[in-house]
């Protein structure tokens, strides 16, 4: 009798592998799913590992344009950021790999998906609901809620001992004593050492930003255009008659990541609300999505009648909510969605962004089409404006300031 056809959510290392080994006992034909989203990986050496374990075959799959254009620079777009400090960079690359899983398991006719997220964290929600939603048929095996196997390997250890009786390859490295995530976007780093709030990370745990004792002695300056909220292109002074202009939304990022690093830029330790319920520290380090995020927020000041500015930034917190719980399939964030890219409509124009020392400071912007009227607001000039009109403006705003006053005295 065939087996059943599960695509695995495969990433090369310990847990995984060992899960690859578990499905295949379990009678299970497995097929490895890589998604490559910019993280530093050796995936010819993954595939092979795989290959030696078992799997039927091991599909590696250059997802990182799919998720700058998709996923990244709409979140830059949007404004997304959640709980006021983290740019959602794994939250992101979570729905953006579950296309290609699924899309796998379709084309190949599997039966199940399955991954190695943990019980207690939100990668699992983000996997199993973008999953659902794009393949209500689907099935997913979360081996780390099964009984089975979650009493069976408590432990690192135990996953040790049972890749050295499966003879599946164990990295001779020690391995960190905290998990790392790693895309094009940013590295995060949680769990371990780091549990505890108090404790200060270790050094040298950061991968891509320097230390700010270690970074550039000179500040980079840098325009950034952006058309309906989008950043479009990058012009970087290159010291000669002719600045380096980037318009591939790739190299953008790969070049603001190398730039934003060297200047220690993006990086944070928070505590933040799992959608489960706990909280968790965690350390980011995120300088090309810093960089993109300060120069479209001062854009969109610029830009932005008031009124709108402030519902869209209702908008915004609540999609960034949506993508940090693993909803961005859901019909919730479509809505919202649309209408934040409706609000971008007129947030066109170019940032100049001055970069030094872990600091992002805006240096000017310019629009072709703003609600920024210079005459208007000059105090050199009239402009249209009558002073006179401001003293019925004070007034009716005092009223209410004085009727509580008045009732507040009556209170006492």
């Amino acid at each position: 009798m065939a087996k059943d056809l599960v695509i695995l959510a495969y990433s090369g290392g310990l847990d995984t592998s060992c899960i690859l080994k578990w499905l295949i006992q379990k009678n299970y034909d497995v097929v490895c799913y890589m998604a490559d989203v910019g993280q530093n990986e050796d995936f010819k050496k993954a595939r092979e590992k795989a290959l030696g374990v078992g799997a039927k075959d091991v599909i590696v799959e250059d997802l990182r344009k799919e998720f700058i254009s998709n996923y990244m620079l709409p979140a830059v777009q949007m404004g997304l950021v959640y709980e006021n400090r983290y740019y959602l960079g794994t939250s992101l690359a979570r729905p953006c790999i579950t296309v290609g899983l699924v899309n796998a398991a379709k084309k190949l006719g599997a039966k199940y998906i399955s991954h190695g997220a943990t019980g207690k964290g939100n990668d699992q929600v983000r996997f199993e609901l973008s999953a659902y939603s794009l393949w209500p048929e689907g099935k997913v095996i979360a081996p780390w809620r099964l009984p089975e196997f979650f009493e069976r390997f408590q432990g690192r250890s135990d996953l040790i001992e049972f890749a050295k009786q499966e003879n599946i390859p164990v990295s001779a490295t020690p391995k960190e004593p905290w998990s790392t995530d790693e895309n094009i976007m940013h590295i995060s780093y949680e769990s371990g050492v780091l549990e505890d709030p108090g404790a200060i990370p270790p050094s040298g745990i950061f991968k891509i930003t320097r230390d700010l004792k270690q970074a550039e002695d000179y500040p980079s300056v840098i325009d950034i255009n952006f058309e309906k909220g989008l950043p479009v292109s990058v012009r970087i002074p290159s010291g000669h008659e002719k600045s380096l202009v980037l318009t591939d939304p790739l190299a953008i990022v790969q070049t603001l990541n190398k730039l934003g690093g060297q200047h220690g830029v993006g990086r944070i330790d928070i505590v933040e609300n799992r959608f489960l319920g706990l909280k968790s520290r965690g350390l980011y380090e995120t300088p090309a999505g810093t960089i993109l995020h300060v120069a479209h927020v001062d854009l969109e000041a610029y830009a932005l009648d008031r009124e709108v500015l402030r519902v869209k930034k209702y908008l915004q917190d609540k999609m960034a909510d949506f993508v940090y719980n693993g909803f961005w399939f859901s019909p919730e964030a479509t809505y919202t969605r649309k209408c934040l890219e409706l609000s971008q409509e007129t947030v066109n124009g170019m940032v100049t962004v001055h970069i030094y020392r872990g600091n992002v400071t805006i240096l000017a912007r310019k629009s072709s089409a703003s609600l920024y009227n210079k005459d208007l607001v000059s105090m050199d000039i009239a402009g249209g404006f009558s002073p006179e009109d401001s003293t019925g403006f004070i007034n009716i705003n005092a009223l209410r300031l004085k009727e509580y006053a008045r009732f507040s005295k009556q209170s006492k």
